[in-house]
């Protein structure tokens, strides 16, 4: 499990999304997390040609149970000096596997996309959403506004790394002293409210200056602080700390859950403090509810399909036929994964026994759990051979939508009694299929798959898995999972088990 290295590049987004007003060309910040430097960022802004053409770059190193993972991701946007959106590059290097996407906007207005990674690429055409920034866009708007105490504004800002709009709200407030590692400066606070589909909302707080530079970036996330820094080029490319992410990623038990596996269903109380938006998702195989008092009651009991259902899907579920597509993380059409998809299912007859032997086979086919990979497609996964949970859970998504089973990333926390001296709820993602259609599609369930845990010998997706997103595991579907973590602790819990 512990597929979260790409956390602290998604988290870092919340600090980066913060406006960066001024007009200074290049910027270099150390980045903190929990007051221990593990990286740096150099922010450059240039304009030439009626262009203006922003960038972020970002390097640190973490730990995994003591296992280094350097993490680089650069950042890209192009747009007219009046702040139009022209074009956008997003390059994501983690640990030994690189993902590139880039985005021009057509004479349409539309977006034309080409992914990339491991040499073979992806295109497809997207609308702009409207009224959505960029870099300068963002800028420009933050210009307009002003540091008057009080002001407050909101804009939708699109992310090239997450291909996602997020939508900011922004409240100008008074100045007051900041540390600047030492040196202790009157700063103007700015607070940004990012509101991420599917996990509530995320605030990070901005100290700029007289000429709207921004100084320092907090955000809180995952219980983390993370900072950016404005700093000397010789310090913020300085040597690093070591930070263990794994106790980062945990979510206390009220107790030990015994033999979890066993488990026919168990209920959950949640408490999400004062995040009041928390979604936790309901699905085929849990159940949310939220009670008077804020608390949310959560009861997870595996979805069971008897042999029987057709593949490949024959529906016209909007949902279902967007959940058996080819993305640029579940690479479904590449030959590599039809054959390998044709493999593992073999002769199966059925979608419940077709997805189960996908399962059992991703299982086998990792035979390298390395905690070094950094976040991997299907593709690279069938090349390398190599990962975590995310590893897992995207090639079975991919080998299952090959075939024509619709099937989907969800990532959020599972049960472990012990891993890396630690005990409770870790960050983690598996996979869920649509198996048991009829002849037109209709009646089938998601049924859970946990090839990771199979491959550990746990037995695969049981009650001890509580979703906190499901997507085509994208990062923004990561983004959302990592910004629940550290939002709700688990009060209280009820296993049941048959008989």
């Amino acid at each position: 499990m512990m597929g979260r290295k790409r956390f602290v590049v998604l988290s870092l987004l919340a600090v980066i999304c913060a406006p960066a007003f001024a007009e200074k060309e290049t910027s270099y910040l150390a980045v903190l997390m929990d007051g221990k430097k593990i990286g740096h960022a150099v922010h450059t802004r240039s304009e030439a040609g009626g262009e203006v053409t922003t960038s972020e770059e970002v390097t640190m190193t973490i730990s995994r149970l003591g296992i280094p993972v350097t993490i680089n991701t650069t950042e890209t946007c192009v747009e007219t000096t009046a702040g139009k959106p022209l074009r956008f590059e997003s390059v994501q290097q983690l640990g030994a596997l690189a993902m590139k996407v880039a985005g021009t906007v057509n004479a349409s207005g539309a977006v034309d996309v080409v992914s990339s990674s491991l040499g073979a690429e992806q295109k497809s055409t997207i609308p702009w959403p409207t009224g959505a920034v960029m870099a300068e866009g963002l800028r420009l708007v933050s210009l307009q506004k002003g540091l008057k105490p009080g002001v407050e504004y909101t804009v939708d800002v699109f992310y090239a790394g997450l291909m996602q709009v997020v939508k900011a709200k922004v409240t100008v407030g008074e100045k007051k002293p900041v540390d600047l590692l030492g040196r202790v400066v009157k700063l103007t606070e700015v607070m940004t409210t990012l509101n991420m589909p599917g996990a509530g909302q995320i605030t990070s707080t901005t100290f700029v200056d007289d000429e709207m530079q921004a100084l320092k970036s907090v955000v809180p996330i995952a219980g983390m602080s993370v900072e950016m820094i404005d700093c000397p080029k010789e310090f913020a490319l300085g040597s690093n700390d070591v930070v263990e992410m794994i106790d980062k990623m945990f979510v206390k038990s009220p107790e030990p859950i015994q033999d979890v596996s066993s488990a026919s269903s168990i209920t959950y109380t949640l408490n999400p403090g004062k995040t009041a938006d928390l979604i936790i998702p309901s699905t085929d195989n849990q159940t949310a509810q939220r009670l008077p008092d804020g608390r949310i009651l959560l009861v997870i009991r595996p979805a069971t399909v008897a042999a029987g259902g057709r593949f490949p899907y024959k529906g016209d579920d909007p949902k279902l036929l967007e959940a058996t597509k080819p993305t640029r993380f579940l690479q479904s059409d590449d030959k590599r994964i039809v054959d390998l998809a044709r493999k593992a299912v073999g002769d199966a007859k059925d979608a419940a026994q077709a997805a189960r032997r996908i399962e059992s086979f991703v299982a086998r086919y990792i035979d390298n759990k390395s905690m070094s990979v950094g976040y991997a497609s299907a593709a690279e996964v069938v090349e390398s051979r190599q990962g975590d949970c995310s590893e897992f859970a995207v090639l079975t998504a991919a080998l299952c939508r090959a075939v024509g089973i619709p099937a989907q990333v969800v990532v959020g926390v599972a049960y472990v009694s012990e891993f890396g001296g630690l005990q409770g709820f870790g960050g983690h993602a598996w996979t869920q299929a649509y198996v048991g259609a009829d002849e037109r599609g209709q009646d089938g369930k998601w049924i859970g798959l946990d090839a990771a845990f199979k491959s550990s010998g746990r037995g695969g997706y049981d009650p001890g898995h509580i979703a906190l997103a499901v997507g085509n595991g994208d990062p923004g579907d990561f983004f959302n999972m990592a910004a629940a973590l550290g939002q709700f602790k688990i009060e209280k819990l009820d296993v049941q088990r048959a008989g």
